[in-house]
Formats: C-alpha cells, sequence, structure tokens
C-alpha cells in the first residue's frame, strides 16, 4: 500500500472520525457557552456589582494613577491587569458549572435507560451428568 492508501484507512478508522466529531461539536458548543456568559450571566453579575467591568481592574507597578486601563497602556506604563484573571476565573466556573449541568443531565438519561439483559443460555450437563452418561455407554 502506498502512504495515500495507508492514509485514507487511517482517517477512516471510528476513533479519528469520532475524535473530529467531537471537537467540531465541541467548538460549536464553546460559542454557544461563551455567548451565554457574556451576553446573560456577566450583564447579571455587572447588575449585581454595580457595574463593575473587571477586564479594566489594574494595578500600576510605577505607582501613577490613571483614568482607565487603555490610558495607562497608552502611556507605556507596565501593569498588572488582575481584573482580566478576576474576569477569566468567573467565566471558568460559569463554563464548568455549564458542563458539569449538561454531563449529569446525561448521565441521569444513560441510568433511565433500560438495559435488557440477554438470555441466559441453557446449562449444559454438569461433569458428574457427563461422566455417568459415558459410564452408561459404556456399558452397553
Amino acid at each position: 500500500m502506498g502512504f495515500f492508501s495507508d492514509f485514507k484507512v487511517s482517517l477512516m478508522k471510528g476513533d479519528v472520525l469520532s475524535l473530529a466529531t467531537a471537537v467540531v461539536i465541541g467548538g460549536a458548543f464553546g460559542k454557544i457557552i461563551a455567548s451565554a456568559v457574556e451576553d446573560v450571566i456577566m450583564p447579571i453579575i455587572g447588575l449585581v456589582t454595580g457595574g463593575v467591568d473587571f477586564t479594566q481592574k489594574f494595578i500600576a507597578l510605577d505607582g501613577n494613577h490613571y483614568e482607565s486601563l487603555d490610558a495607562a497602556k497608552e502611556i507605556g506604563a507596565a501593569v498588572i491587569t488582575y481584573g482580566n484573571l478576576l474576569q477569566a476565573t468567573i467565566n471558568f466556573v460559569i463554563i464548568a458549572l455549564f458542563v458539569f449541568t449538561i454531563l449529569r443531565a446525561a448521565e441521569k438519561m444513560k441510568k433511565k435507560e433500560v438495559v435488557v439483559p440477554a438470555a441466559a443460555a441453557p446449562a449444559g450437563p454438569t461433569q458428574e451428568e457427563l461422566l455417568i452418561q459415558i459410564r452408561d455407554l459404556l456399558k452397553k
């Protein structure tokens, strides 16, 4: 087989196709979660915190006070943007909650599926019964 034939066989294996499907669906799911976080949940958190935009929270390392993060960056001041870390942490917790909720629901649905046990195979003769049959055949 040639290189391309081997490559085609490799791509057509079930594991690779399943992985590719999972990546595509995961990317789409990520966009849904990102939209839910940015467009629904963060505005609610902003309302609760009085409109605080965490991404604008920073500490200027030169000791000066700047009106905004953009102003500090424009001047070239070194800043620690702890607000971005806080925002990323909030996003992570929300995403983890979404994923946990979906996995939990999927697990509950899986448990509800009734698994029908396969019919038990008829039991064959025991070793003693086989020996008795052999003995009887030998007597004949």
